[in-house]
């Protein structure tokens, strides 16, 4: 059996502006400056950062899109450290039609783009759905898998990221605060914190703070390890929250001293 790495993660959560891309472009820019310097290598920004979330309507939403090859991405690139990466939330300008997108960034390449394939509320106004329920995509620092924000509300999603061999799960996201008991919380994570250890895949959020337009966010950015404990988060819902995970091999989903989580699936059962 292969050992286990350690990798050094960060989720962010910069204060946002809608609409105001260039303003926004540079608080990710610092933030990212700022994960790199605390040592991470896997930086994962929200949902829309660049963009903002809350449109008024179809005109600002193209307004505030930007197309994968904006020379502005530069200014973030440069901030990475060689063999660092970066995944940030954009609102993707692809001619004819908007969508919500994931960018993976490292210093030298851009590695790939996820478009969100499961649109919440008032998205679909917006944006056109993705055609793949999340992505692994070949980085620096390992396979990472990419989700965005309601995509992992459903369970397939982070397991079939799990089975094509994710090493980590990278998840920007928007959520907004909704009721739950006291004392519990927030229910998005728990979900989260479910997958994670179904899957042995652990997880990187990044989620937005504040208010926007009436919306209150609920402040989820968190880091959450393969037995699916939060390992990282900061205080009040904003800022940064950096760990060192255990990153497994994407074959090895033991739990010893009999078991193994994918060895012991039995899918012609399920239907």
């Amino acid at each position: 059996m292969i050992s286990p790495r350690e990798l050094v993660v960060a989720a962010t959560s910069p204060r946002i502006v809608v609409g105001e891309v260039a303003a926004n472009l540079e608080t990710v820019r610092a933030a990212v400056a700022d994960a790199a310097h605390a040592g991470a290598r896997l930086i994962v920004v929200p949902e829309l950062a660049l963009s903002g979330y809350v449109f008024a309507d179809v005109a600002e939403a193209r307004s505030a899109a930007v197309a994968r090859d904006d020379p502005r991405w530069a200014a973030i690139a440069r901030e990475l450290p060689e063999g660092a990466v970066a995944v940030i939330g954009y609102a993707e300008d692809a001619g004819p039609r908007l969508f919500n997108t994931a960018a993976l960034l490292s210093r030298d390449a851009r590695l790939g783009d996820y478009r969100k394939s499961h649109l919440w509320g008032e998205e679909s106004m917006f944006f056109a759905p993705g055609d793949t329920a999340g992505a692994v995509v070949e980085t620096p620092v390992g396979r990472i898998g990419v989700a965005i924000c309601y995509d992992n509300e459903f369970p397939e999603v982070p397991r079939r990221l799990a089975l094509a061999g994710a090493e980590v799960l990278a998840l920007p996201v928007n959520w907004p605060l909704v009721d739950r008991p006291a004392g519990e919380r927030a229910p998005e994570t728990i979900q989260a914190m479910a997958a994670a250890r179904s899957s042995r895949l652990a997880t990187v959020i990044a989620d937005r703070h504040g208010v926007e337009r009436g919306v209150v966010w609920t402040g989820g950015t968190a880091i959450i390890d393969d037995d699916g404990w939060i390992a990282a988060a900061p205080e009040g819902g904003g800022g940064s929250a950096v760990a060192t995970l255990r990153v497994r091999h994407p074959s090895d989903k033991s739990l010893p001293p009999f078991n193994d989580l994918f060895a012991d699936r039995r899918p012609e059962l399920y239907g």
